[in-house]
């Protein structure tokens, strides 16, 4: 997602732009007045920039700024639906008639997944266009829908049924369902949405069901949606935002978050693990290698992670990539568990985030509350110093940046491969940003201690 500011001030142009600026562009280059339009990468900071500069006395010249909302963004969130396999014949129409005229109208780009889940009762269809597209498609087809019902005698109700990645459903629901029992008031509609239960790693869509008039249903979506993409857009701003603090970890083909390469909607579905676990991994350094994480979770979560039959730890291991293990209890009234987790940089992101995920999913953690997780890694006892910085300066300064606890308790005895542990305490960019950071600084460690190399190269060894 992207803000446009449109920046204008007499006689020269000299701006400070605040926040990650993805492009400037000149409009125009009359003598009296310059304007320039400035693409931030987040809406705080456009708001910011907007704040400072608006008025702003430059040469005695005043800057005058507005807000130009980018209407790309939107349309990077498709309308998904579910609609009865019986109808996507008609939806379709002979030869694909019926599609490509609604496709014209609409101005929109529609998918219908026919081939997916062979056998189901229902088959998604994915709507690309503007949010007024969307809507204007929907209707389209829950006309046809409703018209093929009239015309097969189907006598119960044709509900509209969207899908929905679940990082955004709570936010659509609300606090205590407000959001939804507006929605549900204004539109005189009766809205239902799948369970938790029903959701997997490999499929993060829940359905949103809409019962009610064929208008009603069109007012609905269109609110939906619209809480939808406010939630994407919000998240794509955090998104870009961190990448930025982690180097080389390109966020969007993790699938910890809906991406814009799939709408923002699609579910995340992997047929195997990672080529070496590093296919389109961006490495962070040098060398890519395996790191092994602890991270504890509460011990009543235990059994949604691992799942029915070991099915959730078996996905999710796949999933990222990595190596995942529960350790066994240390005793009866244990509070929390430590989860193993082996792979490198890319595979620790996309698996810690997914667990992070699911214990906000299974409510172990409340509507206001933030997860917030231990993880311990082990350094060299040589590099534990650097870590903590002279006297205690490095890990201040980790702390302040990332904002994570990091603590690297004294008095430690190393390991037997002479490691000692850093416990790093927080949410979970806090936490990835905190071990990135402590991973770069023991490999700036490793490589000072290095022998250096000849400057005319490496011995020769002499013939006897």
């Amino acid at each position: 997602m992207s803000i446009l500011l449109h920046i204008s001030l007499d006689h020269s142009l000299k701006v400070s732009l605040y926040g990650s600026v993805e492009s400037c562009e000149q409009v125009n280059t009359d003598t009296e007045t310059a304007v320039v339009n400035v693409r931030y990468a987040g809406k705080d900071q456009a708001r910011e920039a907007l704040d400072k500069l608006n008025g702003f006395l430059m040469e005695n010249y005043a800057l005058k700024v507005s807000y130009i909302p980018d209407e790309t963004a939107a349309s990077d969130v498709p309308l998904r639906m579910l609609v009865p396999t019986q109808f996507v014949g008609a939806i379709i129409g002979k030869e694909g008639a019926t599609i490509r005229n609604i496709t014209k109208q609409t101005h929109s780009k529609i998918d219908i997944h026919r081939k997916e889940n062979a056998g189901a009762a229902e088959k998604p269809i994915t709507v690309h266009s503007t949010p007024e597209g969307c809507s204007s498609a929907c209707r389209n087809i829950m006309e046809i829908m409703q018209k093929e019902a009239v015309d097969t005698k189907i006598t119960e109700e044709i509900p509209l049924k969207i899908l929905a990645h679940n990082n955004f459903v709570g936010r659509l629901i609300g606090k205590e369902g407000r959001n939804l029992k507006k929605i549900e008031q204004d539109t005189d509609t009766k809205i239902t949405i799948s369970p938790l239960q029903d959701l997997t790693l490999y499929n993060p869509e829940r359905t949103i069901t809409v019962k009610g008039t064929l208008e009603a249903c069109g007012k609905a979506e269109e609110e939906i949606m619209k809480k939808i993409r406010e939630s994407y857009e919000n998240d794509v701003a955090a998104m870009h935002l961190q990448s930025n603090l982690i180097p080389g970890l390109n966020l969007n083909a993790l699938g910890i978050f809906p991406g814009a390469a799939s709408g923002g909607m699609s579910p995340s579905v992997v047929s195997g693990p990672p080529a070496g676990a590093q296919a389109g991994y961006q490495s962070f350094g040098p060398q890519v290698e395996s790191e092994t994480v602890h991270l504890f979770i509460p011990a009543l979560a235990v059994g949604a992670i691992i799942g029915k039959q070991g099915q959730h730890i078996k996905q999710l291991s796949r999933f990222a990539g990595a190596s995942i293990k529960i350790a066994p209890a240390d005793g009866i009234d244990t509070k929390q568990r430590m989860v193993i987790i082996t792979g490198p940089p890319e595979a620790q992101f996309k698996a810690q985030g997914r667990i992070f995920g699911k214990l906000k999913e299974e409510n172990f953690f409340g509507p206001k509350e933030e997860v917030k997780l231990e993880a311990h890694i082990k350094v060299p006892s040589f590099a534990a110093g650097r870590v903590i910085g002279k006297g205690g300066k490095t890990v201040n300064e980790l702390q302040n940046l990332t904002s994570a606890e990091v603590v690297v308790p004294r008095d430690q005895t190393p390991d037997e491969n002479d490691q000692v542990v850093v416990k790093i305490t927080g949410h979970f960019y806090a936490s990835q940003l905190a071990q990135r950071k402590i991973q770069e600084i023991i490999s700036q460690v490793r490589r000072q201690q290095q022998p250096k190399a000849s400057a005319t190269g490496p011995p020769v060894a002499r013939r006897k």
